[in-house]
């Protein structure tokens, strides 16, 4: 079965983006809420990387694309391609980390301006609170950049699998939310066009990916 047979037996795929500054922990994030794993040892994310995270909710069957995204300045012209068709991103800064916290304003221009899905959502994130001993930036403070953005916010840990998976699992369905009350205000013929196909994923993966799928589904 290719993946495009596979992914046509799901009801909606989502393509979401993880993004911020190198370091503040976007790979262990996903990988605490796919596997359930923490890598001490875990190192920059090189280009790009994918992790498919399957779901149902409400009933229907979801399959989440996740990519998770270099945060080194060397790669930006590779992952900012790959912001395009997204409906959600988690925005992640470190709280022991001031300068990752002042370049979310960066990192929120890119996915609006690299043509992210006009009904995207964005958590935002402020990881590795299990130091908060070092912290750098105050929960008042980035609950109003949340505000004042139109984002929402937690913060979590990776390390001690702190709000992790009710991150994610409240970004997907606040676009499950979204997503599928706009199909059910269409005709049926066009909602049934769009069903299980609610992302277009254009590009392949480059060979700096860890991944060798190719995925294609339309909207």
């Amino acid at each position: 079965m290719t993946i495009e047979q596979e992914e046509s037996s799901y009801d909606y795929v989502f393509k979401l983006v993880v993004v911020g500054d190198s370091g503040v922990g976007k790979t262990n994030l996903l990988g605490r809420f796919v596997h359930d794993t923490f890598d001490f040892a875990s190192k920059s994310t090189i280009g790009l990387d994918l992790t498919i995270k399957n779901m149902e909710i409400k009933g229907k069957r979801v399959r989440a694309q996740i990519w998770d995204t270099a945060g080194q300045e060397r790669y930006r012209s590779i992952t900012k391609r790959y912001y395009r068709g997204s409906v959600g991103a988690l925005l992640v800064y470190d709280i022991t980390k001031r300068e990752s916290f002042d370049n979310l304003g960066r990192w929120l221009n890119e996915l609006r301006i690299n043509e992210a899905h006009p009904d995207s959502l964005v958590m935002l994130i402020g990881n590795k609170s299990d130091l908060d001993s070092r912290r750098a930036v105050t929960q008042e403070e980035a609950l109003a950049y949340a505000e004042k953005n139109g984002l929402m916010f937690m913060e979590t840990s990776a390390l001690e699998s702190i709000n992790v998976e009710k991150a994610f699992e409240t970004l997907i369905h606040n676009i499950f939310d979204k997503l599928s009350g706009k199909l059910a205000t269409m005709d049926d013929k066009k909602a049934e066009i769009m069903k299980g196909q609610a992302i277009q994923i254009s590009a392949p993966l480059e060979s700096n990916s860890k991944n060798s799928h190719s995925n294609s589904c339309a909207c």
